[in-house]
């Protein structure tokens, strides 16, 4: 060989498909199961007066899972990195209007994902309060502020020291978990559980408002159904592991939520926490269900579990949110600031930082005002611009590759469609009006943008790949 030849090219770095079908169900399963059922069952049961108010949790479930076959056949249709930012640019263009949707996307996600956030910080803070009952509100708002710091500091870091944290954290949230469940296994009261009021099944227009308001709930706790869409630059076989890993996730969260539900409420009357702005011990359920079976002392130490519990959660979605305006920024599809990563650390500090103080901001607001925001400004752009997508791409695109074609076309996609639309429609007008707000102020921002950036709709220079 001639001593002056050219040594071969080293590989460019590239993402490894790691994930199979166990570990992307794990990762799953992992997101959606937060401190969610244990600061959301009072407000269920609130919603309708009742145990009926579980109708809400089938309700979501059924969107949920129709839903879910939208994210089944884009994600393995589309196996990147990106999720929805990718799918919305691909179905509607991404010269064109499909730059407005994944601009609209990262934007709504900037506000919704540190309202998912906050309303971990606002769980935390309710659970505190059994520990220090003369917890007012400056001090809920000063816990609220700190525990969000300590979240953003503990993130600071390079990615490789955050491993052993979010293990240790995920570690605490099984056992909070399965110990209510086993718990509430064996003192269940099927009488206390289903001593359903007067009118329970009416079925007027109160009734139904009310489901929309138990179904919005239930679509929060089963939130993250999706996430390995996220990484499917990563994923094993992505046509066969994302569809079933969706379903798979969904199935078993929902068994096992349904499980906490009925666990708690077959130990401590609905009645007693219902309404859940009347009743403080609403605020830390758990705790009160520990207490009436084993006492104050095994109460304190569950209500510690949850806090771990709660903080596991909310630095879990504050580590991946901050990376999804990053990336779209990196892409030339957001404000190019979101892209900046730290000099010496490399990780995308402005991403978290903006990501981490709105979600302190947030955490000032009540928890049921958080989760009906959270869910109303994803609805528009995020669900149901997807599942229009996918109609749009069947009908543009029918020879793109799909490695799962959604069951009963288009069935499932209009039970979606249809979902999301009662569970807007049912929502607080003001609580609408935030939404459509949002959109209205993101559409001005993307114009702006555009205008300064000379693209479309003022300029046909391409986003940077």
């Amino acid at each position: 060989m001639n001593a002056l030849s050219t040594p071969p090219a080293t590989p460019e770095p590239h993402l490894e498909r790691r994930f199979g079908l166990l570990p992307a169900t794990a990762l799953n399963m992992t997101n959606m199961m937060g401190a969610g059922p244990f600061i959301t069952i009072p407000l269920l049961m609130t919603a309708l007066g009742g145990p009926q108010a579980m109708l809400g949790w089938i309700v979501a479930l059924v969107i949920v899972i129709c839903d879910g076959m939208v994210w089944s056949e884009l994600g393995a249709a589309m196996p990147g990195s990106g999720g929805s930012f990718n799918y919305l640019r691909e179905a509607f263009g991404p010269a064109r209007y499909g730059r407005l949707m994944a601009f609209l996307f990262v934007w709504q996600f900037v506000l919704s994902g540190p309202l998912e956030i906050a309303s971990g910080y606002i769980g935390f803070a309710q659970y505190t309060s059994y520990l220090w009952s003369g917890l007012t509100r400056p001090w809920v708002i000063a816990l609220v502020t700190v525990v969000g710091l300590v979240n953003i500091a503990l993130l600071y870091r390079r990615i490789q020291s955050i491993a052993k944290i979010t293990v240790s954290l995920w570690i605490g949230t099984l056992i909070t978990v399965l110990a209510v469940i086993v718990t509430g296994a064996t003192h269940f009261n099927p009488t206390i559980a289903f001593d359903f009021p007067p009118g329970a099944f009416n079925f007027s227009l109160g009734f139904f408002l009310g489901l929309g308001a138990a179904s919005r709930i239930g679509i929060y706790d089963y939130l993250g159904y999706y996430d390995v869409c996220y990484i499917g630059d990563e994923v094993k076989d992505p046509g066969r592991v994302i569809p079933r890993s969706i379903l798979i996730s969904t199935i078993a969260v929902a068994i096992i939520y349904i499980g906490i539900n009925f666990s708690i409420i077959g130990v401590v009357p609905w009645r007693e926490f219902v309404p859940a702005d009347a009743h403080p011990e609403s605020n830390f359920i758990v705790s009160t269900f520990m207490e009436k079976l084993y006492g104050s002392r095994i109460a304190t130490v569950f209500t510690l579990l949850v806090l771990w519990t709660a903080f596991g959660s909310v630095f879990a979605l504050l580590l991946g949110y901050s990376r999804i305006p990053y990336a779209a920024a990196e892409s030339g599809y957001f404000f190019r600031v979101f892209a900046r990563l730290h000099p010496t650390k490399d990780f995308p500090y402005v991403s978290l930082i903006v990501l981490g103080v709105l979600s302190i901001l947030a955490g000032f607001f009540s928890l049921g005002t958080v989760i009906d925001a959270l869910i109303v400004t994803r609805i528009l752009v995020q669900f149901m611009g997807q599942i229009v997508g996918l109609i749009l791409l069947r009908r543009n695109a029918p020879n793109m590759p799909r490695p799962y074609r959604m069951w009963l076309y288009p069935v499932p996609a209009l039970v979606a469609l249809l979902g999301w639309i009662f569970v807007f429609a049912t929502t607080q007008y003001q609580v609408i009006l935030f939404g459509v707000g949002v959109l209205a102020l993101g559409c001005v921002a993307f114009l702006v943008w555009s205008w300064n950036t000379k693209r479309w709709p003022f300029g046909l220079v391409e986003a940077a790949a």
